[in-house]
């Protein structure tokens, strides 16, 4: 879940129609880890849009015949159960988790609205990320300010125990950001939550909310601290203004924690302020490889860190892994998400939305993310956020 509790990491411009339905390239950079759980979040280490990977890089010819035979396998099974009366988006559910597609999953025609609002920077929730914990629960991972959630008094750290009385442990974190979220702003959802020893369960109203996915801040010493919470429409360019502008020879520490993707060509426009120009990653759809480039003129002089932790993904760890690769940056805190492949969304016949793997994403070096993330060059757990600042005044200003 993440500031939209869904968030597709779209390339755009490349598009396929089948079944009359227009397919459109994406890198789901799905609810994971810190994942805004009201408008399409994400998750980690099994899903933000579920769920780490397996480590696979390329699609091959037997990945590409499974992915068509399930899309078709969903279709004709959300048209017969609409012929039988049944839901149709529940029987390509089935079709999908039957085809082992970890970050398959299937939307319904109001979910998948959300889900392009939220990539305008708004989506309909009650203000809370979540991320799934090493035991399998979830928990909050993060509380928006002046949300619902907030305003009931609920916490990070919090253990989300159930959704409307459905138990959420052990569900795949899409599924929980589905119960979480809605369409309409005013509708009420029941929360169990969990802190320490306390129990209890609290009904928030779901609000029409907007995340300011990218803020600045101004650290001692004159460096600037660029958090962006989720690369949603123009934060790309709000990230390579506030490079243009930071003061002359000021560090940059580029805050990608909690971020949980989003559109991947934002995340290039990002990489553009901090590179001329240069491959930012490399990706393959249905076995055809294609590349990302940023746009030259970009500030290569003044110092970078990126700080990163396991709500890092997808579109996030794709800008983390192009810095790191070319010496652009150093990355501190712990290993990212590892969320790196391509999804292909297609329509049904009842207007609902399935999302199959078709591919994989790779850094400028070639290393695979999916499914292991990306290893900072120093790994911080505490202290993270000072241990970076210390490592970015003892690189300097430029010489």
């Amino acid at each position: 879940m993440s500031g939209p509790d869904r968030f597709c990491d779209r390339l755009s411009g490349l598009r396929r129609i089948r079944r009359g339905a227009t397919l459109t390239l994406v890198f789901a950079s799905v609810l994971a880890t810190g994942a805004a759980t009201n408008s399409w979040g994400e998750a980690a280490d099994e899903g933000q849009k579920s769920t780490a990977l397996a480590t696979r890089s390329f699609v091959s010819s037997g990945d590409r015949a499974d992915t068509a035979d399930t899309a078709d396998e969903a279709a004709d099974a959300a048209a017969a159960a609409m012929a039988d009366g049944k839901s149709g988006k529940e029987a390509a559910e089935e079709a999908v988790s039957r085809s082992g597609d970890r970050w398959g999953s299937v939307y319904s025609p109001g979910e998948y609205q959300e889900f392009e609002q939220s990539l305008d920077g708004a989506y309909t929730g009650v203000g809370l990320w979540a991320r799934r914990a090493a035991d399998g629960r979830i928990e909050v991972s993060r509380v928006q300010r002046g949300g619902p959630a907030e305003r009931a008094g609920v916490r990070e750290g919090d253990q989300l125990r159930s959704v409307d009385g459905k138990r959420v442990a052990g569900l795949p974190v899409t599924e929980v950001v589905s119960l979480l979220r809605g369409t309409r702003a005013g509708s009420p959802v029941e929360l169990g939550l969990e802190r320490g020893t306390r129990a209890w369960s609290e009904t928030l109203h779901r609000a029409r909310l907007s995340t300011d996915s990218v803020t600045v801040t101004q650290l001692a010493g004159g460096a600037v601290m660029i958090k962006v919470e989720s690369f949603t429409k123009g934060s790309g360019e709000r990230v390579r203004s506030a490079v243009r502008d930071a003061p002359k020879g000021a560090g940059v520490l580029l805050d990608l924690r909690g971020n949980s993707g989003g559109l991947v060509s934002e995340a290039v426009t990002a990489a553009s302020g901090l590179v001329d120009g240069g491959l930012v990653a490399t990706y393959d759809v249905r076995g055809e490889q294609k590349a990302l480039h940023a746009e030259q003129g970009g500030d290569t002089a003044r110092p970078v860190v990126a700080l990163v932790d396991g709500g890092t993904m997808s579109a996030a760890e794709l800008l983390t892994g192009a810095l790191q690769d070319r010496g652009r940056a150093v990355v501190v805190g712990s290993r990212t998400f590892g969320k790196g492949s391509v999804q292909m969304p297609s329509r049904l016949p009842d207007g609902s939305v399935a999302e199959l793997t078709v591919g994989h994403y790779r850094t400028p070096s070639g290393r695979a993310v999916d499914g292991r993330g990306i290893t900072p060059d120093l790994e911080v757990d505490a202290g993270a956020e000072t241990r970076a600042e210390t490592v970015l005044t003892g690189l300097g200003p430029p010489s």
